[in-house]
């Protein structure tokens, strides 16, 4: 069983897409299909906190039988609260220990986890707790955003728009997200649709909607992005 829900600590809203949990059932052989979706996450898994960096692939992702896992999903532009000063391309198509990140804080944390009774709100009150020396800049979270809809802006015209150079932009978004800007579009379309797929919508309408040129276009980008016909997007 997976399922999402909101953070209720106002001062992550702007940066944190839910929080999650995945409780695995006593069987061998369970797996997870994990697929791009520009975000970073923190999860707690088989007693030690780590870090999911952004993901260029899909993945099967192996899970051990009875556990549990939690998790808080940081928004595309948004893991500098997360990763501080390591370059988030530092981490894609990887998965790390905290510790690499945080060193001794790592562990005090992982006390606290082990102590308390839901993990995604010791978790969240963690990186509420960042936000005064590593809040994401406001200006990727803008590119993001923009980059999030059928009709995206060029990136010429959205470096414009936030009054950078193209290469500043590109360099901006590599760091923070873990992609250019041109991916990120792409993956960001991709999550789009494929949810709206999920849902069991019409995929003549779903590819028109997200942005897609036509119903193969849509085809070809899910199989790109999910290795399967249509997906049901998870991250563990």
């Amino acid at each position: 069983m997976y399922a999402e829900t909101p953070v209720h600590l106002g001062v992550l809203t702007p940066w944190v897409a839910c929080a999650w949990v995945r409780r695995v059932p006593e069987v061998a052989g369970v797996s997870a299909l994990i697929v791009p979706d520009g975000c970073v996450d923190l999860i707690w898994m088989d007693e030690r906190l780590q870090v999911v960096g952004p993901d260029t692939r899909p993945r099967e992702v192996a899970l051990t039988p009875g556990t549990t896992i939690s998790g808080v999903r940081l928004r595309p532009g948004a893991a500098g609260l997360l990763t501080g000063g390591t370059p988030v391309s530092a981490l894609t198509d990887t998965q790390v220990d905290l510790t690499e990140l945080w060193g001794a804080t790592a562990y005090q944390l992982m006390e606290l986890v082990e102590r308390g009774p839901e993990v995604a709100r010791v978790l969240a009150r963690a990186l509420a707790g960042r936000v005064p020396r590593h809040a994401p800049e406001p200006l990727v979270m803008a590119a993001a955003r923009a980059l999030d809809q059928a009709e995206p802006p060029t990136v010429p015209s959205l470096a414009a728009d936030l009054g950078v150079a193209e290469r500043t932009l590109r360099r901006k978004l590599v760091a923070a997200v873990g992609y250019g800007p041109k991916t990120l579009e792409q993956v960001l379309r991709f999550g789009r649709a494929s949810r709206a797929a999920a849902d069991g919508g019409d995929l003549a309408r779903v590819a028109h909607d997200a942005g897609y040129a036509d119903q193969a276009h849509l085809s070809r980008e899910i199989r790109r992005w999910s290795g399967r016909a249509t997906p049901r997007p998870e991250r563990a």
